[in-house]
């Protein structure tokens, strides 16, 4: 059995932390994630994407290190296209409650077909 890396510890207890936003100012905050890579539930074959994220932030901010630590952990799952966005959405809600939200995934073409998945939230003050 090899060791394992530290980055590949750091994945595998990887967990989305925030860090407080006490700005009466409500920006948009855009991240962009291009090597979002996950397994394709059937086959097994590695699927690919470039994952964007857009909030409002309410009281917390996500901690950028830990979002690209979560969004690989997802490297050796065998998980849908729309099973990985709604749980990546879900998390990320769960964690950073944003007023306004809108996560975009644009999955590389397999088999000359491509895949983009989209899910929002908007909240009224």
């Amino acid at each position: 059995m090899t060791d394992m890396k530290y980055g590949e510890k750091e994945i595998q207890n990887a967990d989305i932390e925030t860090w407080p936003y006490d700005h009466s100012v409500r920006d948009w905050i855009d991240i962009y994630f291009p090597e979002f890579t996950c397994k394709c539930p059937r086959s097994g074959y590695p699927d690919f994407a470039q994952v964007s994220l857009s909030y409002i932030p309410n009281e917390k901010v996500v901690e950028l290190k830990s979002w690209k630590l979560y969004l690989n952990s997802f490297r050796d799952r065998g998980i849908s296209h729309e099973n990985a966005t709604a749980e990546i959405f879900k998390k990320f809600m769960a964690e950073v409650s944003p007023i306004k939200c809108h996560l975009w995934i644009d999955w590389s073409p397999r088999g000359n077909v491509t895949t983009t998945t989209q899910l929002n939230h908007n909240i009224s003050l």
